[in-house]
């Protein structure tokens, strides 16, 4: 028997209310008791005194680019960034080379994960054979061999007739499909946000329409199919509208928003302050969905804080230097933010935007719940007895500066580079072992 105490931190478990001052006891890889001086005789003890202590935080929307891609990121090097962000759980994309649209794939990724990663990794397969929306992937057999949702991610399934049928047959199996929504005849050739700053730099917008008339036809195919709809990076106000209305009718719908699209707009890509030490044409803010305007990040935001949008995912998307350094227009989308994503919405937290408490269950039990993961990981999400010994321990306070060459991940590229951020991940614990400590 192996025994792991957390000790005298502020425990935080909102799947079942939990705040007290005390102790998390795992035996065995499992949670064994919480309470005071419920570690006391444990055999190997992390002091967490003045430190917060909540679930394994759960991220539901990364890319870990392998196979096929890995000089931007490898199920190791992604899982490492992960640990060292708080994250005990990873749900990967498949858009990897080649795509995860085969049991094999699936498979492969799963026992990939158990040779290198630190910490779990749940695989999404993908929805359309090779994500190229012409006709359905096997998504029984993909069910089978250990997907836990289905998603063409990083392109949308734009036939509606073929997304129709994605959701009546993953409603059969019991899991979601995650809509990448985008219509892509409203944002072609768009690189950033259509509005001022677009103008202002001589770029080509992408339209908020783009977004939220693809959320609009994705929520009424699942009113109609009943099928469970997850809405992937809701970054408008229309689309936080609309996702509201319709689970207000009582659609099997739920939502994520991204750290980014919390905390910054579409100023950062002209190095306007939020992003510290940035140039003009800052490509490290380039990103799909584009950051958005101050007003429609207001409205993600108060959709979180309300519980429209159920939770947050990074959708970390780290890119080698040669995918950034280069013109705006050519510049790959994306952000490298599983070692950010917490102390950057911690920022909502010291500035009075939004509780504690909320912003430990978006990352926690919030999207175990959105994407069912319960199911596949029993206890998940939770400090209840018998669930999986998932811990991370946080300094409230601890103030750091962004530094990107200091990344786990490969990818280096975030527009928080030399940017203060107040609040850190100390401890990552993953079925009862430490696989990061500051």
């Amino acid at each position: 028997m192996t025994s792991l105490a957390v000790r005298g931190g502020r425990v935080l478990d909102p799947s079942r209310g939990v705040d007290l001052v005390g102790d998390v006891l795992i035996v065995d890889g499992r949670i064994a008791a919480v309470g005071p001086d419920a570690g006391r005789d444990a055999g190997e003890a992390v002091d967490a005194s003045g430190l917060l202590v909540l679930p394994g935080l759960v991220d539901v929307h990364c890319h870990l680019r392998e196979p096929g891609l890995e000089h931007k990121e490898t199920i190791e090097s992604g899982t490492l960034a992960a640990a060292r962000g708080g994250f005990t759980t990873v749900c990967c994309m498949p858009n990897t080379e080649p795509p995860l649209d085969t049991p094999a794939m699936v498979r492969w990724v799963r026992g990939r994960a158990e040779q290198v990663a630190h910490v779990r990794v749940l695989p999404i397969a993908c929805t359309t054979r090779e994500r190229k929306g012409r006709e359905l992937a096997d998504l029984a057999e993909l069910a089978e061999a250990g997907a836990v949702a289905f998603s063409d991610d990083g392109d949308p399934v734009a036939d509606p007739a073929l997304l129709r049928h994605a959701l009546e047959y993953a409603s059969v199996l019991g899991l979601p499909v995650i809509e990448h929504c985008e219509d892509k005849l409203l944002s072609a050739g768009g690189v950033m946000h259509e509005g001022w700053v677009a103008t202002r730099l001589g770029l080509r917008g992408i339209p908020a329409a783009a977004e939220e008339s693809a959320v609009a036809r994705a929520l009424t195919l699942a009113a109609e199919t009943g099928g469970h709809l997850h809405v992937a990076h809701v970054s408008t106000a229309g689309a936080v509208a609309l996702v509201e209305a319709y689970r207000a009718r009582g659609a099997p719908v739920t939502a994520e928003v991204t750290p980014h699209h919390l905390c910054l707009t579409h100023e950062a890509v002209m190095g306007s302050g939020e992003s510290p030490g940035g140039l003009a044409y800052d490509t490290n803010a380039k990103v799909n969905p584009p950051l958005r305007t101050r007003a429609d990040v207001a409205a993600c935001r108060d959709g979180l804080s309300r519980g429209v949008i159920d939770c947050i995912a990074t959708d970390h998307a780290p890119h080698a230097v040669e995918d950034k350094l280069c013109e705006f227009d050519l510049a790959a989308f994306g952000i490298s933010g599983l070692e950010t994503a917490l102390a950057l919405c911690l920022s909502l937290v010291h500035e009075g935007r939004l509780h504690l408490m909320r912003l430990a269950e978006a990352m926690t039990i919030g999207p175990v719940r959105a994407l069912g993961l319960d199911r596949h990981v029993p206890g998940l999400g939770t400090l209840a007895v018998g669930a999986p010994g998932d811990v991370t321990v946080v300094d409230l306070q601890q103030e750091w500066t962004v530094e990107p060459e200091r990344f786990a991940s490969k990818g280096k590229n975030t527009p928080l580079a030399g940017r203060r951020l107040r609040g850190r991940v100390v401890c990552t614990i993953y079925g009862g072992r430490k696989v990061w400590q500051e």
